[in-house]
């Protein structure tokens, strides 16, 4: 069995990884970092291209994850793609969203952008999304698209199960010759507003190929996501009795639907009264979605309807711009990272002077994106949230709270003991949170190999 790691960095970017097993060869995942341009956003797809790939399998359809999907399927035009029903809906609106803004790149960067951007097009996008196979969960599934059978015992197959971070997401279960491999992609184990806690396989793994993104924070002892619950809702009551308005900077896939729902809760529960929400374009398409499967996926609230009963106003581009920050009302904006030229980053270098003003970060942010240089900022130290325009004084209200969609370094480490692979193979996360991870895996399992895979290196597991 060999395994790349095609992420070019050991960090939380254009995640893709390399796995020959069966006789067969894969890609789980292939991201697009959210920093780099050009063929930098691209995983290494340079180390494979001497190998024709059987299959690709994505676990969900953050950008990350999927991001250069059609890019991996020019180069490999014989692989199939594999995907639950949810994760090819929402990716292919993701997709055609991911065009719009390198073409927009592509004009702001100039003639230096030529052959560049856009990485992809809209009708290769509808071309690729046609070839797309939809599996259900828990279901084995042959790399020919086939429903296994026992006659299958030997043949690779694989089988999604739910992972409980956003909405069609999953953990990706193979089996071969008698050796199973598992990989988490992005998992949760504890529910959250909407999403229910992921349901994984407890049974004998071999190798475990496991994220690592909160390896390095640690779970706060007292910690309940119903107090948090109640610290925003009190955090967001405070700013609007002193007049502000709260920014609240959101992936438009997963966490402006969490959001929204808190939001609903907050008003239902009368914790906060009425208020106006606005979200982005995108997020609405996003949340869209989620509410049209609000009844055929195992979600808590499975009712609520975001669109109907929450009622956010939508914004873009255009009219971002144009909109004032009013007090008493929260702008649950994308992106999460809050890079320059989206609606977040925007609005934050509208506010980020205003004393009154808040924002509020609920989610994982790099260290080095605006979004992670504002959240550590301290009070009245200049920053720079987008190069192309000056650096500003933080003297805006900043809090931060705690509703990861990513399973906490305990719960990980809890799995793995409960599995006990062979072998553990450490991804998904920046080298702090890495190396945490492989210390406490070491002390804790011995008799198991913990592996962190060089980028670009091909070992055998």
């Amino acid at each position: 069995m060999k395994f790349i790691n095609l992420t070019r960095r050991t960090e939380i970017g254009a995640n893709s990884y390399y796995i020959e097993i069966g006789g067969h060869r894969l890609v789980l995942d292939c991201g697009m970092h959210p920093k780099n341009v050009g063929e930098d956003a691209l995983p290494n797809f340079k180390a494979i291209a001497d190998r024709q790939l059987d299959a690709i399998l994505i676990s969900h359809s953050h950008q990350d994850h999927i991001g250069t999907l059609p890019v991996l399927m020019r180069r490999q035009p014989d692989a199939r793609v594999f995907m639950t029903e949810t994760t090819a809906e929402i990716g292919n609106a993701l997709l055609h969203n991911s065009v719009n803004v390198m073409t927009r790149q592509r004009e702001e960067i100039g003639p230096a952008a030529a052959g560049l951007y856009p990485l992809f097009t809209h009708r290769e996008t509808d071309r690729a999304a046609d070839f797309w196979h939809s599996c259900p969960m828990r279901q084995r599934i042959t790399i020919s698209g086939e429903r296994a059978t026992e006659r299958d015992t030997d043949a690779l197959t694989f089988e999604f199960f739910d992972a409980g971070h956003v909405l069609g997401s999953a953990g990706i279960l193979l089996r071969a010759e008698g050796r199973t491999v598992f990989y988490t992609g992005d998992v949760n184990f504890d529910d959250q507003t909407i999403m229910s806690a992921a349901i994984f396989p407890e049974e004998k793994i071999d190798i475990l190929i496991m994220e690592s993104t909160r390896g390095d924070h640690a779970k706060a002892a007292n910690w309940t996501r119903a107090v948090e619950e109640r610290r925003l809702a009190g955090a967001i009551d405070g700013a609007f009795q002193r007049g502000a308005c709260v920014l609240i900077p959101v992936f438009a896939l997963g966490k402006t639907q969490e959001v929204l729902a808190m939001l609903y809760q907050f008003r239902r529960e009368k914790l906060l009264s009425d208020f106006p929400i606005y979200i982005g374009g995108l997020s609405s398409k996003m949340t869209e979605i989620y509410d049209r499967r609000a009844h055929v996926s195992r979600r808590r609230l499975p009712r609520l309807q975001l669109m109907e009963e929450v009622a956010p106003f939508v914004l873009n581009g255009q009219t971002i711009r144009a909109a004032p920050a009013r007090s008493g009302r929260i702008y649950a904006l994308s992106s999460g990272m809050m890079v320059p030229k989206t609606l977040s980053n925007i609005f934050a270098r509208r506010i980020i002077g205003n004393p009154r003003s808040s924002i509020f970060f609920v989610g994982y942010a790099d260290p080095q994106s605006p979004a992670g240089i504002l959240r550590d900022a301290q009070p009245d130290a200049e920053v720079t949230l987008d190069p192309d325009e000056p650096a500003q004084r933080v003297r805006c209200h900043i809090e931060q709270f705690q509703f990861s969609a990513h399973a906490s370094r305990e719960a990980l480490i809890a799995y793995a003991k409960k599995l006990s692979p062979k072998k553990i193979v450490l991804v998904h996360g920046d080298p702090p949170a890495v190396e945490w991870m492989r210390a406490k895996l070491r002390l804790d399992l011995p008799n198991c190999e913990i592996i962190v895979p060089m980028p670009g290196v091909e070992i055998d597991l």
